[in-house]
């Protein structure tokens, strides 16, 4: 039997990896530094204050990974860090004063949604991980696009337009690879085990 077994049916993929608080601090950890670094992953665009980045889809893929606490907490620390003043956010930013910032809040949602329909088993399969990763972005939108309404004023449909629009294709490329990453991390933990 292989180390990396736990003695009952792993909820998440974190729990195939074995240990206790201080895995679970490091993998909280890991994930914030993680999304820090996607987040520099960044292209703005002209004619919105919403940058590109990778901070969505690393999201999504390590809250899957860590389940709903460890998940929760590592968007936590991502969040609160940035606030203090780590320049992890997009473009080497932090604080919490700019448009963009209603997404970051949404990444911890996000955290929640994902990581439980993740320890119901929504990422073993490509097919039931795609629903699982688009509730995700959802979640991220419904902070992300009231936070830009109220923070350049304008309407609702403006800032569909200019927070949710122009990100849609991309999302979709993140929801395929997402829905290939995590089913092939299950896949190689089941061959391990054996």
């Amino acid at each position: 039997m292989s180390t990396l077994s736990v003695t009952r049916s792993p909820r998440v993929l974190a729990d195939v990896i074995p240990g206790g608080i201080v895995r679970d601090a490091a993998l909280v950890g890991g994930s914030a530094l993680f999304v820090g670094l996607a987040a520099q992953i960044a292209v703005p665009l002209p004619f919105t204050p919403v940058p590109i980045t990778g901070g969505t889809f690393a999201v999504l893929l390590s809250v899957a990974a860590l389940g709903p606490a460890r998940g929760v907490l590592g968007m936590l620390v991502y969040l609160l860090a940035g606030m203090a003043g780590v320049p992890w956010f997009s473009e080497q930013t932090s604080g919490w004063s700019m448009p963009s910032f209603g997404y970051i809040l949404g990444y911890v949602l996000a955290a929640a949604v994902v990581g439980a329909l993740a320890r119901r088993g929504a990422d073993r399969t490509p097919l039931r991980a795609v629903p699982l990763m688009i509730a995700g972005n959802l979640a991220v939108y419904a902070i992300g696009v009231p936070w830009l309404m109220a923070s350049i004023d304008v309407s609702f449909a403006k800032a569909l337009e200019l927070g949710l629009t122009p990100f849609l294709i991309g999302d979709a490329v993140k929801v395929a690879l997402a829905a290939i990453v995590l089913p092939s991390a299950w896949a190689l933990v089941r061959r391990i085990e054996k």
